[in-house]
């Protein structure tokens, strides 16, 4: 979230709040473990229910677990609600949007006939398993994802306009060389036969009838094949650009010019110089320190001898 959450008061809201919105403590990882496993059983209980067979024979056992869970998830929302100081604050949040929709499917299904399907968006729920595993870390390694995604989207649409063209060539080939009686009853419909074989896929319910259908159908099945790694390989590029990009810096090191550092690096990793020209080199200071405890020491060193040298002697 991008705003605190606050608890309301001290004493029991704020236990609740530490149980509810924290995952550092065992009560609060007990907690949140079992709402997930309760998300879990209800989103099954919504699938399964959409099964003719299993709502025939247990539907009684899935309108009772169904009401069981809102009940559930209602509670758990009105807690939410109770133990903060600013309640509004949560609800118009991602989290608190879908918790609050999360449970009015079922509320509406008692005013709207036909709302019970909507329940399934409780699987967004699952969304708070990344704080929960302490995994929130590699949410952020989606925004790689999608950089890489915006960097080859112009690559991307280009092969994809490529392939449309090509599928098109093929699809108007066919329909010239096959007979409607084969399907190819259109040039549309001849481009839906050439998608299905570039793809590999062939239902089957457009087939190709005379030799020289078969032998294009064949070129395109192949051809379908080699340009799988076209897409993905530019992606990847993509990928592994924005890996570097995050982990290592452009800077290049004062004293060597070698630019291929992490970005936590204090010093270059060739020649071993300080990198942050804001700020001095501990090192300097260290080395300072030292010659001027060296320089004291001579100092006491030469006080010492001339002390002894003006000493009286015995006689």
């Amino acid at each position: 979230m991008t705003f605190p959450l606050n608890p309301g008061a001290e004493g029991i809201r704020a236990r609740i709040f530490h149980i509810i919105f924290e995952s550092n403590t065992p009560g609060a990882k007990a907690f949140d473990i079992g709402l997930i496993v309760a998300i879990l059983l209800s989103v099954a209980v919504i699938l399964l229910s959409s099964v003719e067979d299993y709502a025939a024979r247990y539907g009684t056992l899935f309108y009772v677990l169904e009401w069981a869970f809102t009940l559930l998830f209602s509670i758990e929302l009105l807690l939410r609600i109770y133990c903060l100081e600013r309640p509004t604050l949560y609800l118009k949040s991602f989290y608190g949007i879908v918790d609050l929709i999360a449970i009015l499917p079922t509320w509406l299904v008692l005013l709207i006939p036909g709302a019970h399907g909507l329940v399934i968006v409780r699987i967004l729920r699952v969304l708070r398993i990344f704080r929960i595993l302490r995994l929130m870390e590699f949410v952020g390694e989606a925004g790689l994802l999608i950089d890489a995604l915006k960097r080859s989207l112009r690559q991307i649409l280009l092969f994809f306009f490529s392939i449309f063209m090509v599928v098109t060539l093929f699809a108007a080939l066919m329909y010239v060389i096959e007979s409607p009686e084969a399907g190819f009853t259109s040039i549309p419909m001849s481009i839906y036969w050439a998608i299905v074989s570039m793809t590999t896929v062939g239902y089957g319910d457009i087939v190709p009838a005379t030799p020289l259908g078969k032998s294009i159908t064949v070129v395109l099945m192949l051809l379908g094949y080699s340009i799988i790694a076209v897409p993905t390989g530019v992606f990847s590029a993509q990928v592994i650009r924005s890996i570097r990009e995050d982990r290592y810096s452009d800077e290049a090191c004062p004293g060597c010019g070698h630019d291929r550092h992490e970005k936590r690096a204090r010093y270059c990793m060739r020649c071993g110089t300080w990198l942050d020209e804001d700020s001095e080199d501990p090192r300097k200071k260290d080395d300072e320190n030292k010659d001027d405890q060296e320089k004291d020491d001579e100092n006491k060193d030469d006080q010492e001898k001339d002390e002894d040298k003006n000493a009286p002697q015995d006689s």
